[in-house]
């Protein structure tokens, strides 16, 4: 079930015999002993990819939860033995990964070697949320979410700035006041499918919203990276994360919004860690004092 389960998840025979270190002709042989085992195809070959077939989906529900309960066990049992082994998947989504996480995960990486880490980046917090209960993932790093009843740690603090393209007038702003959302009626924004949603709308409808005005979307993106790249590149306004800024918009084009945005930054877990969950959590919180 593990074979099948990651031949789906890669997407190829090929991926899936790298990823779980056996070779193509030994997972085939597996695959299509368990075909027989259950009575009929699991997977359609296709030339340059596989997918489930009718029966594979019917499969596929039970086979994940069972794989997904191994691995979850496997991985408490080898926590146990402390930080020096075992492994450690931590979920998030990819503004996060890149802005936030990579000096911990260097620093774990030195600290403790032995620890095999896997990082899963998801669209959506939603989705982050969702992986973490079902046991995906032993920790997550994210924004709070009130819906969340499971432990978790308050690690910072996300500020927010605004990116714009570089013949607008606002530049003249960059490193002075902050702007002020009724100065942005008329521009265009970049639109972000990672936007978090706050009272049930996106943030910036709501914002823009109680500053009197509706936002008017000059393009939609699903990347919170790909949003910043655009508005510096001229499309229009965007929000982005004041520690992914600096990699992505000249400086010249990031200016402070006023009242300022702030958003708490949280490791969250459905246990208390143990073993490389809790190095981990002592790392994030070292970096982020």
């Amino acid at each position: 079930m593990e074979y099948l389960v990651t031949v789906v998840e890669e997407g190829s025979f090929t991926r899936a015999a790298e990823a779980l270190h056996v070779t193509q002709s030994a997972l085939s042989h597996q695959i299509k002993a368990l075909e027989r085992e259950v009575g009929g195809p699991l997977l359609e070959r296709l030339p340059r990819s596989v997918r489930p077939t009718a029966m594979g989906r019917a499969f596929l529900p039970d086979a994940e939860l069972a794989v997904r309960s191994w691995r979850q066990a496997r991985r408490a049992a080898r926590a146990a033995a402390g930080a020096e082994g075992g492994e450690l998947e931590i979920a998030t989504v990819h503004g996060v990964a890149v802005g936030v996480l990579t000096g911990a995960v260097a620093r774990m990486r030195r600290l403790h070697p032995r620890v095999a880490l896997r990082l899963r980046e998801y669209t959506t917090e939603d989705e982050v949320h969702e992986h973490v209960a079902r046991g995906v993932a032993d920790l997550a790093v994210g924004y709070r979410n009130d819906a969340w009843t499971g432990p978790c740690w308050e690690i910072g603090e996300e500020r927010i700035v605004l990116a714009v393209p570089p013949d607008d007038p606002l530049c003249d702003r960059a490193g002075g006041g902050p702007v002020g959302l009724a100065e942005l009626a008329d521009r265009g924004w970049v639109r972000c499918g990672m936007e978090p949603r706050i009272e049930g709308r996106p943030f910036v409808d709501l914002v823009c919203g109680r500053a009197g005005f509706v936002p008017r979307t000059a393009l939609r993106v699903e990347h919170a990276t790909t949003a910043a790249r655009m508005a510096a590149a001229g499309a229009g306004v965007c929000l982005v994360a004041e520690h992914l800024a600096p990699a992505l918009v000249p400086a010249r084009q990031l200016v402070a919004v006023g009242p300022p945005w702030r958003r708490p930054l949280i490791a969250f877990s459905r246990a208390e860690p143990t073993g490389a969950a809790e190095a981990f959590l002592r790392v994030l919180r070292e970096e982020h004092p």
